[in-house]
């Protein structure tokens, strides 16, 4: 018997205050599980605008405790709601000072798994987050809950692949990528870098962006999320690179196991001769 999940992402357009937002979110939420999904997944900081657009110290009014903060404490009562597993990222502060772009993953019955904080981080024109954010210091988790291996890359870290091969020797079957990325600065990487790491390293992966303009900036979001097979293949169509979209996809996790046997790429890694890769 196939082993198929059906997965749901989120790509959403900025309310213009967290209610709305996370309100906004919990409605596609129960429409994923309407349709079946038993999985979704969010997009990067999806409870705030991308505030990143600007350095300034009004916005680390955004920042939450995880998990025991309001947002995170809401989705775990969405997931037992709707008996679905979801990817909360959230910009989160571990005490005075200490702020980092994180990702919650709660299970299908509402338990709070563990999180991932994001390891790269950009400080370039329209991304200023080394002004809000620390690295990341949680590790690469790989969460086992009722839909199998998930695993949380966030945004930048995409450009790297060490991150990738982490999540999947971890034994990550879906890796979500929740973004904030604009069409001027990387959009013709956005169907590359994702397709190709899941061949790498042989697993699905969600790749999620948000969309439209906000109003701390002129960046442009594209959208175009979409779910990505172990072959690189899409995983249906992409959604739109203007408009909010909830997708619902189908992914056979017997693939990873296909595809495995097929190209058998970890079975030939070198890590004997990888040591000059984690040389300063």
């Amino acid at each position: 018997m196939s082993h198929v999940v059906r997965a749901a992402l989120v790509q959403a357009t900025w309310t213009g205050d967290t209610e709305s937002m996370i309100a906004k979110h919990e409605e596609h939420a129960r429409e994923a599980a309407r349709q079946g999904a038993k999985v979704i997944g969010f997009q990067e900081v999806f409870n705030a605008p991308y505030f990143c657009q600007v350095q300034e110290p009004e916005h680390y009014r955004w920042a939450e405790p995880v998990p025991d903060g309001p947002t995170v404490t809401r989705m775990q009562s969405l997931a037992r709601e709707t008996g679905m597993v979801i990817v909360v990222p959230v910009f989160e502060i571990e005490g005075a000072g200490f702020y980092y772009n994180t990702a919650a993953v709660i299970d299908a019955d509402g338990t709070y798994l563990g999180k991932y904080r994001k390891h790269h981080i950009p400080q370039v024109k329209g991304f200023w987050e080394k002004y809000y954010f620390r690295p990341g210091n949680a590790g690469w988790p790989v969460f086992d809950t009722a839909v199998g291996k998930v695993g949380v890359y966030i945004c930048y870290d995409r450009h790297f692949p060490e991150g990738w091969r982490q999540l999947g020797l971890g034994g990550a079957q879906l890796v979500y990528n929740p973004s904030a990325t604009s069409r001027g600065l990387s959009a013709y990487l956005w169907q590359l870098e994702q397709p190709a790491a899941a061949v790498a390293n042989e697993y699905f992966v969600a790749a999620i962006n948000r969309v439209g303009q906000e109003e701390y900036g002129d960046n442009d979001f594209y959208g175009t999320s979409y779910f990505v097979d172990p072959r690189g293949q899409f995983v249906g169509e992409t959604a739109s690179d203007k408009a909010e979209e909830l997708l619902v996809r189908d992914l056979d996790f017997d693939l990873i196991d296909e595809v495995r046997q097929q190209w058998a790429f970890y079975r030939d890694r070198r890590p004997d001769a990888y040591d000059g890769l984690v040389q300063p």
